[in-house]
């Protein structure tokens, strides 16, 4: 008897996940109408292609996964220099966007905007479409120069999902060190 009803409680069980749909993943959305992502994307790496201070030519990459259950695409990415003793600009019209890491990259992926704010010292990239769960995406951004000033240089990254009313999510810091080559050649 005990087995039968273990077997009858375990049958209803499957049946019922199984008339769920297969993709369990909702966006969060809260009455004001903010939307969320339900597992936000993850900052996976920040490298600069050259460490030098003053250096022309360099790219910063970043790489961002978007989970299979974010629950919304991913629509816009910003980031803002939050430390470093030199403000770095960007010239956000040599800007990337591809999916994949910088050493396996895929296709390009489109940016509608590319804006930076000197006040707040924001670099904001809006994609175009927009990205959608389970992808993993790259970012080059190119400085006019790397910085004049040697240390560790932090950036804050954070994610929105599409609409309006998009809650960004912080996903972490980047950091990139600076060093002065002609120091450590000349003590």
């Amino acid at each position: 008897m005990r087995a039968a009803y273990l077997l009858s409680t375990a049958m209803a069980c499957t049946l019922a996940i199984g008339s769920y749909p297969g993709n369990l993943s909702q966006a969060v959305q809260l009455r004001d109408g903010k939307v969320y992502f339900t597992q936000p994307p993850r900052l996976e790496e920040v490298v600069t292609t050259y460490k030098d201070v003053y250096v022309w030519g360099a790219t910063y990459y970043f790489t961002i996964s978007i989970p299979a259950t974010a629950g919304e695409p991913l629509q816009k990415i910003t980031i803002n220099q939050r430390e470093g003793a030199d403000r770095i600009r960007f010239d956000l019209e040599d800007s990337t966007a591809f999916e994949g890491t910088r050493s396996e990259r895929g296709q390009r992926i489109g940016l509608k905007d590319a804006t930076s704010d000197r006040k707040t010292k924001i670099v904001s990239l809006t994609f175009d479409p927009p990205l959608s769960p389970g992808k993993i995406v790259t970012i080059g951004l190119k400085p006019r120069r790397n910085p004049s000033v040697a240390g560790v240089y932090l950036f804050g990254v954070t994610a929105f999902p599409p609409g309006e009313n998009a809650h960004g999510q912080f996903l972490g810091y980047g950091r990139l060190q600076f060093y002065n080559f002609f120091n450590s050649i000349f003590p």
